[in-house]
């Protein structure tokens, strides 16, 4: 029996019952695949962040087992005490060589890599810039580091800009921060833009790169490279997590604020640092990028087969530009249950509702990989017809 204090826990998800709001996770039995196994039922898996299929790229896999008998299977330690090994160094060499800047350090994820880099570079004197639809790491830095924040409408340029004027006389630091692709949306930021407001108004210009790095730019070098901004953009946050294929989040920008971080990011210093075999495996990565680059082409053309599939079937795709293409439903129960009885019908394409998007705009968010086929994509969009139709959702 749960403890009189925490009832309350339980009335909250009695009500998510009762809105037909409750979802439980999703198990997946086997490795993370285009056709998938989950709750033993083999689906179409439009669910993954896995773009380029890299979570089971042979190169990742051998370069892991051999950390594992070279290293073992953990580093024992934060990385500014004891924890700090040869292959987290020779992975922040690699990054920062691959993203053509002076440095770079690796977070144990992409969340604390933007949370613990807005909250250590700014304080209660400083003023943060945000677009509305940042993901929640960067919410959260922003709010740890007790900075004003002053959010601007989704990808508005001049409403950005009156607000950069209205604090331009302020004392203190101004930061400036957008995610390179928005992760619900699928839609690209208007980088150079935001750039030339950043310069003209002398502020630090962040992005979030986590769904554009593997994706955008030569060999996936994110969406600094696609925009060809380099040197321009002050601090760029990535992820290990979704095309790299393995685990964690990095920072790139001048050694001197890599180096700060190493002093001042808390998850940094009060996080056991990567095992071996997973910096051993975002190494290997990398590598691919450079010598695979068919597999971005791949993933490309998927995507826009997809997209068309879509469109023709009459589903409404909000801003989508990338890989990540959402089938907006509106009504968050019929988003559930649509995506229930996609995955009855055996595709896995995960509903979002409120508060991850805004009410009303309750979806299906999809994504497709590298390693799909086109007969699997085509099965997909045949099932999400026929699902659609039923609760005429088209």
């Amino acid at each position: 029996m749960p403890r009189a204090q925490l009832t309350f826990l339980t009335d909250e998800l009695n009500k998510l019952r009762e809105q037909k709001l409750y979802q439980r996770l999703r198990i997946l039995e086997g490795e993370q695949l285009p056709v998938s196994r989950f709750d033993g039922r083999e689906v179409i898996n439009l669910s993954s962040n896995n773009y380029l299929g890299l979570t089971t790229h042979p190169k990742l896999r051998r370069r892991a087992i051999e950390a594992i008998e070279r290293y073992g299977v953990g580093s024992g330690a934060v990385r500014t005490i004891a924890g700090t090994m040869t292959v987290h160094m020779a992975l922040e060499e690699k990054i920062a060589k691959f993203k053509n800047v002076e440095a770079a350090v690796v977070f144990q994820s992409g969340f604390t890599a933007n949370a613990g880099t807005v909250q250590a570079i700014l304080g209660k004197e400083d003023v943060i810039v945000s677009d509305e639809l940042n993901h929640a790491s960067i919410i959260d830095g922003c709010r740890l580091s007790r900075a004003e924040i002053k959010v601007f409408p989704h990808k508005d340029l001049d409403a950005c800009e009156k607000v950069l004027q209205e604090i331009a006389a302020r004392p203190g630091r101004k930061l400036l921060v957008t995610d390179g692709v928005f992760s619900m949306e699928g839609d690209i930021a208007p980088l150079p833009a935001l750039v030339e407001l950043a310069e003209r108004y002398g502020a630090i210009m962040m992005i979030d790169d986590a769904h554009s790095s593997g994706v955008l730019g030569r060999n996936g070098r994110g969406t600094v490279d696609h925009f060809d901004l380099h040197g321009r953009v002050d601090i760029q946050v990535g992820t290990l997590s979704k095309a790299v294929g393995a685990l964690g989040g990095y920072v790139c920008s001048t050694r001197d604020t890599i180096d700060f971080l190493y002093h001042r990011a808390r998850p940094f210093l009060f996080s056991t640092s990567h095992p071996p075999s997973v910096a051993a495996s975002c190494l290997a990565a990398f590598e691919v990028l450079e010598e695979e680059p068919q597999l971005i082409q791949r993933l490309w053309d998927n995507t826009n087969f997809f997209k068309e599939g879509l469109k023709r079937l009459g589903f409404d795709t909000g801003m989508s530009e990338t890989p990540i293409t959402p089938v907006i439903v509106g009504d968050v129960a019929l988003a559930h249950q649509f995506s229930r009885d996609l995955f009855e019908a055996g595709v896995f394409a995960q509903s979002i509702g409120f508060p991850t998007v805004p009410k009303g705009k309750a979806r299906i968010r999809t994504i497709v990989t590298a390693t799909h086929t086109r007969d699997e994509l085509s099965r997909a969009l045949h099932i999400l017809e026929t699902g659609a139709k039923k609760l005429r959702i088209i």
